[in-house]
């Protein structure tokens, strides 16, 4: 009698330990904010408007939401300055704002805010900047734990006509870091991360469907072999939330799709450059209308995809 109430004892006291243990345990480990479907839903709408397009011929439009961008940051305290360029004798800007922790090395974060003509624009590229905006406000929550600055960069001429050209917002700022570049641990771009769909929809480039999921419910990491680590980490920390499907393409410039944003050009100075992207066009058939609208975007998994890459920059930090 005495041996089975002593066991009981034992038992009781080991729960206890370990729950104490476990209960410290979680204290120990800082909670990372997660991304709110909310404030990318009040980011997606002031990008996109209510009235207007920001493609380039509309100078007035861009410069209302760069100026809404500045001035959200600046309620993060993040501070940003405008990069002004001229094309064409008239006068554009990417938005450059620097989450500085006291460290030489940094990484970048980006996507473009211009759309292609007359459309709302809201996968492409509406998202990618929502999802800058939501990266920012947690970074800032969490710098504390971060062990290099973050430069969140928005750009303008993404677009046709500019496409691939030297006028490119991202060509400007890349040709302007290109003597840090020692000091970059990666850029990551943004772009059209709000569209997703279960059934068999999505299509690949030339050779690789059959390496690659049939369903269009997932986010892609595209990089080339420079920049593998960076889609190898990001699609590991999503892999770890275990909320959504992530792929990983590592591929040259030359093959078709793996070339069609921003990274490309930090590609063109040897800075390691990674695309987030739901694939664009070969997924989301709205790409370049006006059918591209609010209502089409998942903006729960917009979600996810931002806490895999606030996870993933969190982690750069980790020893």
């Amino acid at each position: 009698m005495g041996s089975k109430k002593n066991q009981k004892i034992g038992i009781y006291l080991s729960t206890l330990f370990f729950s104490i243990f476990l209960s410290t345990s979680t204290w120990a480990v800082p909670r990372v904010t997660t991304a709110s479907a909310d404030n990318l839903k009040v980011y997606l709408e002031q990008v996109i408007g209510s009235d207007s397009y920001r493609n380039y011929k509309n100078i007035e439009e861009l410069q209302r939401v760069s100026a809404w961008i500045k001035e959200q940051m600046r309620l993060f305290g993040i501070p940003c300055q405008y990069q002004n360029y001229s094309v064409n004798g008239l006068g554009y800007r990417n938005v450059v704002c620097t989450l500085t922790v006291g460290h030489t090395d940094k990484v970048i974060v980006g996507a473009h805010y211009d759309v292609l003509g007359e459309q709302q624009g809201a996968d492409d590229n509406a998202s990618g900047v929502a999802g800058v905006i939501e990266t920012a406000r947690i970074l800032a929550q969490q710098k504390s734990r971060l062990e290099q600055n973050v430069e969140f960069v928005f750009y303008t001429l993404q677009e046709p006509p500019f496409f691939k050209t030297e006028q490119m917002g991202s060509y400007i700022h890349a040709k302007s870091v290109q003597t840090q570049k020692d000091q970059i641990q990666g850029v990551y771009i943004l772009e059209m991360i709000g569209y997703f769909d279960e059934k068999l929809v999505q299509e690949y480039p030339v050779g690789l469907k059959w390496v690659y999921p049939n369903h269009a419910n997932y986010i892609a990491a595209v990089s080339n072999l420079q920049s593998y680590d960076l889609g190898s980490k990001y699609c590991e920390e999503m892999r770890t939330l275990n909320r959504l499907e992530c792929q990983r393409l590592v591929a040259p410039s030359f093959v078709s799709g793996m070339e069609f944003s921003d990274h490309l050009n930090y590609w063109k100075f040897d800075i390691p450059a990674v695309m987030i992207t739901d694939t664009a066009f070969f997924r989301n058939k709205h790409y370049h209308t006006e059918k591209d609208t609010l209502k089409t975007l998942n903006i729960a998994k917009m979600a996810n995809v931002i806490d895999g890459l606030v996870n993933s920059l969190l982690m750069q930090s980790r020893p």
